[in-house]
């Protein structure tokens, strides 16, 4: 067997998959979505975040020799003698536009009981049990000195990067100062899960949980995450983005592979649809809305016999319009 010294394959290790595909094999490699790449002939090995999957086959790896043993089938000394001299290239690093600076999160004051919030939340048909880990996880609190919602979102390590504001007494509705968006309102599986279900708001993905559970279903199952706000797809529907909340989450998640849209029904809702499931072209989606009412706390409204907010928010606005102040 070849001798080959232990520097040559610490170089030969050093060159992940990504670089190897751009650098050397460009024709074959694919882009997936955001920052997650496939490859021509592997439609199901997945690029992302320094790592690859070959979801097919059940195997994965970090470097270029890893996708070179495994994929291609080389044996060890082949696979080191092919990147040896490329690795050893010294290449220069990626230029970069100036990063943005960070944003700094202005969260409301906490009240020291979220008595308001409860309330609120049980009103609309949300699980105590949901109630109770959104508030354990630091989530979901009550604000002074209003008793509004606040609805946290959190960065990889745990630390807060986004907050939605909602009045419980009131139609308020707001985000609280330097949030990031793309940290929006989630809560992740359990167990590592492939896919990922999406909505518009805290409250339609808190209103899916709690009708899993009324299902008898594990509604800690797989990743809940929602856009903080209205999806806004281009005129050109073949030309929408990934909204900036999913495409962070699919580059943190490499392993998640399918996408189930639970978005309204109301033309917005269905033009979001069409735009995400166009922007993630290639990859598994499925267009899930509620199957009855607005969104999906209307349906879970419309289920447990509660009143249903959507309706009467119309309501007052067409009373409002009659009596010449809409």
């Amino acid at each position: 067997m070849p001798y080959i010294a232990p520097e040559i394959v610490q170089e030969a290790r050093k060159m992940d998959l990504l670089t190897y595909l751009q650098l050397y094999e460009p024709s074959e490699l694919v882009h997936f979505a955001g920052n997650t790449f496939t490859t021509k002939t592997h439609d199901s090995l997945k690029i992302s975040n320094g790592r690859w999957m070959w979801w097919s086959q059940g195997i994965g790896g970090r470097s270029a020799l890893d996708y070179l043993i495994k994929v291609r089938g080389m044996a060890f000394t082949e696979a080191v003698e092919q990147l040896a001299g490329k690795a050893a290239v010294s290449f220069a690093a990626p230029e970069h536009p100036a990063a943005r600076q960070e944003k700094k999160l202005l969260l409301p004051r906490a009240a020291s009981q979220p008595v308001q919030v409860r309330v609120y939340l049980e009103r609309r048909g949300i699980d105590r049990e949901i109630i109770d880990f959104c508030i354990r996880t630091g989530r979901i609190y009550e604000a002074e000195p209003y008793g509004t919602a606040v609805f946290v979102g959190f960065d990889a390590v745990g630390q807060p990067r986004y907050a939605a504001l909602r009045g419980t007494r009131g139609d308020f509705v707001g985000e609280a100062a330097g949030s990031d968006k793309t940290y929006s309102f989630s809560i992740e599986a359990r167990k590592a899960s492939r896919t990922v279900h999406l909505f518009e708001s805290a409250i339609d993905l808190l209103s899916y949980a709690t009708l899993e559970k009324l299902a008898e279903r594990d509604w800690r199952e797989e990743n809940l995450l929602s856009l903080a706000g209205v999806y806004q797809p281009a005129k050109d529907m073949q030309k929408s983005k990934v909204p900036a909340a999913l495409r962070r989450f699919l580059q943190e998640n490499p392993q998640v592979d399918r996408v189930a849209l639970h978005l309204d029904t109301d033309r917005a809702g269905r033009m979001a649809t069409a735009g995400i499931r166009a922007a993630l072209s290639g990859m598994q989606t499925e267009d899930a809305p509620p199957k009855c009412g607005k969104d999906y706390n209307d349906s879970l409204c419309l289920q447990l016999s509660l009143p249903v907010t959507s309706r009467k928010k119309e309501e007052r606005k067409t009373k409002e319009r009659r009596d010449g102040r809409g």
